[in-house]
């Protein structure tokens, strides 16, 4: 999936992460089913608990669904984590890590999640993972979106506003873009529109919200404690965690390839409700102090920076943002092997076979 261009019909690939977005109005995030259960198409498919599929060595693998597997791996986040945008199951970073370290990577994602929402996700289905060997939280970004959230909904609200609030709240889908224009009212409801005087109503783009670097200051102390709520849970597991900060286009490029070019462009002369949670936090020197303060607060996690890491990828010239969050079957495939060189898991598993270490980036 390369970058969005503006000029062009949403393709089929956009139309079908944005169905199975939609249906997230069936589901709440401190519950189990994060997303719709058993959902099949030819992008992404879930489990009986709503998580995506992960595919090692042929096979497919999920938390409901986790086989034989002796040992598992998770990787915890967000949409990134997921990966909306990636054009199948077998083309998520989970997908390319199993492939990379030939041992099993479980997706236990979620859209819209914050840091302790995707703690409480791990706590729900910890039962169901058995061994846990590495734990990458590759996260941070619906965190700080959140604490932007939290001001929205703590400003009162008069009656009348109602309906842009739950528009507001329906929205809030980590920057997907709608899949197609809204289709034009009947005659009939447009002359009625017109008759009806519409009661002046706030739109939630002119909620105030708190200067950027107060809530990424709050957001770094929520990663930071939760980090080490995990490192607290998993002490006694034999498991390794590690926390990734997730890439972010604005953090992540000095300059851009033309394709991610032409899909900002249009991101900029219509932003989605997402955008505007993390206005201001965009600055590169307020992302470098974000991700210094989660590390300080995390310590002793080990906590990386992809922003800083994905340049290091043979491929980090080319398109790989499909928008400021997400990115295509690439992106995801540069950053399993940025993960993986990092952490050493693939000279971990070469050493097992004994062979000579491939090169990965």
């Amino acid at each position: 999936m390369t970058a969005t261009d503006p000029n062009r019909a949403p393709s089929a690939l956009q139309q079908d992460y944005q169905r199975f977005l939609l249906l997230g109005s069936r589901r709440a995030p401190h519950i189990a089913h994060i997303h719709e259960t058993g959902y099949r198409s030819g992008t992404i498919n879930t489990d009986a608990l709503g998580l995506r599929y992960s595919h090692c060595a042929g096979k497919r693998f999920s938390a409901a669904e986790r086989g034989g597997a002796a040992r598992i791996n998770l990787l915890v986040g967000g949409s990134t984590a997921l990966g909306i945008g990636a054009s199948s199951d077998e083309h998520t970073v989970a997908s390319h890590l199993s492939m990379l370290t030939g041992e099993v990577w479980l997706s236990l994602a979620g859209c819209g999640l914050n840091a302790s929402q995707e703690l409480l996700m791990f706590l729900t289905h910890q039962h169901r993972l058995g061994q846990l060997g590495h734990v990458v939280v590759l996260s941070g970004v619906n965190s700080l979106a959140h604490e932007a959230l939290c001001e929205v909904l703590g400003n009162p609200h008069d009656p009348q506003h109602a309906k842009a609030y739950q528009d507001f709240l329906n929205s809030f889908s980590e920057g997907m873009q709608p899949a197609a224009a809204p289709r034009r009212p009947s005659l009939w409801r447009r002359i009625s529109q017109a008759l009806v005087a519409p009661p002046p109503v706030e739109t939630p783009a002119s909620w105030p919200l708190s200067p950027p670097e107060k809530r990424m200051a709050r957001a770094a102390d929520h990663i930071g404690r939760t980090l080490l709520q995990w490192d607290r849970l998993l002490a006694d597991n034999h498991s390794t965690l590690t926390f990734i900060l997730q890439p972010l286009l604005p953090w992540c490029r000095d300059s851009l390839p033309a394709g991610e070019q032409a899909m900002l462009d249009a991101l900029e002369r219509q932003p989605a409700n997402f955008d505007r949670l993390l206005d201001g936090a965009f600055d590169s020197q307020l992302h470098s102090a974000f991700f210094r303060r989660i590390k300080h607060q995390a310590d002793p996690v080990p906590c990386y920076d992809m922003n800083c890491m994905l340049s290091s990828s043979p491929v980090f010239g080319a398109d790989l943002f499909i928008d400021r969050l997400h990115l295509n079957d690439l992106g995801n495939n540069a950053l399993a092997k940025v993960i993986t060189a990092k952490l050493g898991l693939a000279q971990e598993k070469h050493a097992q076979r004994k062979g000579t270490p491939v090169k990965l980036v």
